[in-house]
């Protein structure tokens, strides 16, 4: 026997969870640990490891050396267009839940991480949330 679902006064019904706000710091260092591994994307997708010359590297297929070295030196030889190809690849196997200190680096361009610093990344983050 199925029964009405009443709410009497005095019940509340459970709150969404509103997403929490990340302080400076935490974006900082969230925002840092994907820079790093957006580099790498980068660098794997441009296959710049072909003619580095890191022996592992060469080894693993991949870029295992230091990722912001690697990527700076890869954006002279790689057209505009293959950069933003490659960034539209990632964005398209980006989750939709992601966080926003990773969705901020996932929508980079390559040469966007020598151009802004995280401090100027985090102060524009901080004064819209």
């Amino acid at each position: 026997m199925n029964l009405p679902t009443l709410i009497l006064p005095g019940m509340t019904r459970p709150k969404q969870r509103r997403p929490r706000k990340l302080n400076g710091a935490q974006f900082a260092a969230r925002f840092e640990a994907e820079k790093e591994r957006q580099q790498r994307r980068y660098c794997d997708a441009f296959t710049h490891w072909l003619t580095c010359t890191n022996k592992r590297c060469l080894r693993e297929r991949a870029c295992r050396g230091d990722a912001n070295e690697c990527l700076k030196r890869a954006l002279g030889a790689v057209p505009n267009q293959t950069q933003w190809q490659a960034r539209q690849d990632i964005l398209n196997r980006t989750p939709r839940n992601i966080g926003a200190p990773e969705l901020a680096v996932r929508q980079r361009m390559p040469r966007d991480f020598y151009v802004e610093t995280t401090e100027r990344v985090v102060a524009d983050y901080l004064a819209y949330r």
